[in-house]
Formats: structure tokens, sequence, C-alpha cells
């Protein structure tokens, strides 16, 4: 079967099991040093300043009004 053959819904489903094979194995992905480095600033960025972001019902209405 053809990637092109499968409807949306298909392919969501698919994305999502391919994800979830992944996400199930931590240590398939080795991530670089600066990749590393890059998380560990974000996280503690994120431990000083609390920002969660916006939830959804504010970003639609700020981009899709």
């Amino acid at each position: 079967m053809k990637l092109n053959d499968l409807t949306a819904s298909e392919k969501v489903t698919l994305a999502q099991q391919l994800w979830d094979s992944v996400a199930s194995d931590q240590n398939a992905i080795k991530l670089t040093t600066t990749q590393k480095n890059e998380l560990d600033n974000r996280l503690a960025q994120f431990e000083l300043d609390q920002n969660v972001g916006s939830d959804w019902d504010n970003v639609k209405s700020k981009f899709f009004n």
C-alpha cells in the first residue's frame, strides 16, 4: 500500500503508532551534546519563569478569528 492511498485519519493513526514505537524506547535516540545543553537551558529557563505558554483557546482566538 502506498502512503498516498491512505486517508488522512489512517495517516494520523500510522504517525501515532510510529511515534509510540520510538517513544517506547527512550534510549533509541541519542542526543548530541549541543542538543542536551539546549534542552537543559530551556528547562532551566522554564524553572525560573514558570511560563507555561498559552492555552489552545487563547492561541486560537488570537490567530484564527
